[in-house]
């Protein structure tokens, strides 16, 4: 959906903050904006049936009816807008209330700093899915069965799509990251917050993960005929990893089909890092003996203790994207960030920055020290015959 066509609230209730941000956003192309000076009246202007209201701004330091209040209001009633906080408080208030209304449940796209600049505010649209999009979703997750997911993996329904990972010091491209998606005979494309617990609830996810490492694979070999050696990360379930023998089954597969093992880097979430089962670590520290590479995911997110992370022989951290998407407006995700790539300095570890939306995130992270970068400002997940193409046309820029 074109920005001109989507409708916007702002509750806000600095006057000339509200007429900024309109102004703004008619610059941006919105021809229809609501304003609202209080809580109260923003409420009002969400239960109207003759609006349509498909992104709601909220200042945090709204009067008579305060922000977390007309949140748990928006939750309540199910008003299908989503929101973006905007605030000139400190930013660990707006980390909270961020976190509050994500578990109401609220389609939060983010959170911006006074003053409201461009660029942050058209990577947080970005991110903007109708309700019809995310209704689709909950509906296809509803009809799946599990003769549906049988029949995927007997057939080998699913895809990996490639996103590309750069050095963010010069733009080159030094691997991508392969994402599941399954191809699904009537819903289309199926996104994996949808199968993947489904796959997990019927004991089916090693099928998964031999399909994507098969089908990464290829791709790879067909890239390495082209001159072009991309490692490839895949996400194994914690579940896999933690299935006596998978390191020596995965180091014969790969060297079955004549692929070295440092072109694969296998991605484990931070929150998996807490097993204490032995066959989870084992299986970890052999694929290191085997040439493998390893990654932590998501960190950050996973509240895994200094001890837990050591266990892992990783390769390299992955800052997860909610503290790096407008992180360069947020002073709480910088101190996060630069906690975080000191630790990976500090380790001789690689740093991975995922969720680079604009050049402003990639600059930023720059200036921070970290290593990689990913996200939509470079590329969005694309078919593995896209790759070559794709290369040949990045490296005009670099």
């Amino acid at each position: 959906m074109e920005i001109g066509d989507l409708q916007f609230l702002i509750a806000d209730g600095d006057e000339f903050q509200r007429r900024w941000l309109s102004i703004m956003l008619t610059n941006l192309g919105v021809r229809t904006i609501y304003e609202a000076g209080d809580g109260s009246s923003a409420l009002a202007v969400l239960r109207n049936p003759q609006n349509r209201i498909d992104i709601t701004f909220i200042d945090l330091n709204l009067s008579g009816m305060d922000c977390m209040a007309l949140i748990h209001q928006v939750a309540e009633h199910k008003f299908e807008t989503s929101v973006i906080l905007i605030s000139a408080l400190d930013t660990s208030v707006m980390f909270s209330v961020a976190a509050m209304a994500r578990a109401c449940g609220i389609e939060l796209l983010g959170t911006i700093e006074k003053p409201v600049a461009p660029e942050p505010l058209q990577a947080l649209f970005k991110q903007y899915r109708s309700p019809q999009e995310r209704n689709q979703a909950r509906k296809a997750d509803l009809v799946l069965t599990e003769t549906d997911l049988q029949n995927a993996i007997e057939r080998s329904e699913f895809e990996p799509l490639f996103q590309p990972k750069v050095v963010l010091a010069t733009g080159q491209v030094r691997g991508v990251e392969a994402f599941a998606r399954w191809r699904h005979p009537r819903h289309g494309w199926v996104m994996p917050a949808i199968f993947i617990p489904a796959l997990e609830r019927i004991g089916r996810m090693d099928d998964l993960t031999w399909i994507m490492l098969e089908k990464s694979i290829y791709a790879y070999k067909r890239w390495r005929e082209l001159d072009y050696k991309i490692p490839i990360s895949l996400n194994i379930s914690p579940s896999t990893l933690a299935k006596p023998g998978f390191s020596e089954k995965t180091a014969e597969f790969v060297a079955s089909h004549r692929v070295e093992p440092s072109a694969i880097i296998i991605e484990v979430t931070e929150s998996a890092t807490a097993s204490n089962l032995p066959a989870f670590l084992e299986n970890l520290a052999r694929l290191r003996m085997h040439g493998f590479n390893l990654s932590i995911d998501d960190f950050g997110t996973g509240q895994a203790s200094m001890q837990q992370l050591m266990r892992i022989p990783f390769s390299e951290l992955k800052l997860d994207r909610s503290f790096v998407a407008g992180a360069s407006q947020n002073k709480a995700m910088e101190m996060v960030l630069s906690s975080s790539l000191e630790l990976c300095r500090k380790l001789k570890r690689q740093s991975v920055a995922v969720g680079v939306e604009t050049r402003q995130d990639w600059d930023f992270l720059l200036k921070l020290g970290c290593n990689f970068g990913q996200g939509f400002y470079i590329s969005r997940p694309m078919d593995g015959a896209a790759i070559p193409a794709w290369m040949e046309e990045w490296s005009q820029f670099f």
